[in-house]
């Protein structure tokens, strides 16, 4: 597809700062409106989103944590999803229009069965399988998000990576018709993102395909989306379309516009900063704008089950 934006990207540090932004959800609430997550236009649009079926799986107890979820309004109603605007309340107020179905996935490169999985062969793949992660954006807030899905190891695994195969690149969907934040120029569409294979292959790393027992909402990433909850929210790739397996780093976006914020890594780390920012706390939202204040633990509080991925890695330099 053409490049819909061969303007120079708008640096991060233009966007709206956390406190601006923070006082005027504040102030929907104060108006009665934020108990949806919606503006003052938004009533009519949010009516359009589709309905979702079930989907049913069991919970895997042995990958999930033991916490309070974060109600399913404000999973839906609060997230960045910047194909469809700047604002937390953008992609529920937008997104109704986006397209799911047909869906599928080319996964290529470095592989030696390069495949088109339509959504279907997709959902057939591997068992369903409810797991309940913690969710850590870098703004410095959090979700506990009851995920369905599986490991993304199982959809590598049929495709035989080859013993070139050292990333895994993540190319998301653009709908320039129903995606109307594909007109700002903040990143270089289609958005796109990557881990090492070691990564890729952790039985953590999950494709997800629904949320609290439904397929997925369009504003969460339908119909199929990337979880890695030791990592920033930016990591897990949203609606992907494309998974390309190759021998050399691929350039994600965030690392593309703003490298010295937006690392390769982005592992969940509160003993180093973002340059405008602390990242030793965050707020878990959850059924009130007075979110509380919660210490952030270091890969989020999967260290145990990650932390030897990194052994010997500087993790200041490689963040």
């Amino acid at each position: 597809m053409a490049n819909l934006n061969p303007s120079p990207p708008i640096l991060p540090s233009t966007i709206t700062p956390e406190p601006v932004w923070r006082s005027r959800r504040q102030l929907l609430a104060a108006a009665g409106l934020a108990a949806t997550g919606l503006g003052w236009s938004g009533a009519s649009r949010a009516q359009s989103q589709p309905d979702k079926p079930a989907l049913a799986g069991k919970r895997n107890a042995a990958l999930s944590v033991s916490e309070d979820l974060t109600p399913e309004r404000d999973i839906t109603t609060y997230n960045n999803f910047y194909e469809f605007g700047l604002d937390k309340e953008d992609p529920f107020l937008f997104s109704g229009s986006m397209k799911t179905e047909p869906w599928a996935i080319a996964v290529e490169g470095e592989v030696a069965k390069p495949k088109v999985f339509g959504l279907d062969e997709l959902l057939k793949l591997a068992p369903m399988e409810e797991r309940i992660y913690r969710l850590r954006c870098v703004e410095a807030w959090s979700m506990v998000i009851p995920w369905m899905g599986y490991s993304l190891s199982a959809l590598l695994r049929k495709v035989e990576p080859t013993g070139n195969a050292k990333y895994v690149e993540f190319v998301t969907d653009m709908q320039p018709e129903a995606m109307p934040g594909l007109r700002s120029r903040i990143l270089r569409w289609p958005y796109r993102e990557s881990l090492r294979m070691d990564e890729a292959m952790h039985p953590l790393t999950m494709l997800v395909y629904g949320l609290y027992g439904k397929q997925l909402p369009n504003q969460n990433g339908a119909p199929v989306r990337l979880a890695v909850p030791w990592k920033y929210g930016f990591k897990s790739a949203k609606s992907i379309v494309r998974i390309r397996v190759v021998e050399h780093l691929p350039m994600s976006s965030w690392m593309e516009v703003a490298p010295h914020e937006y690392g390769f890594y982005a592992n969940v780390n509160p003993d180093v900063p973002h340059p405008r920012w602390s990242q030793a706390m965050e707020r878990r939202i959850g059924g009130s704008v007075f979110a509380p204040r919660v210490r952030t633990q270091l890969f989020n509080g999967y260290a145990d089950q990650v932390a030897s991925l990194y052994a010997g890695l500087d993790l200041r330099q490689n963040y």
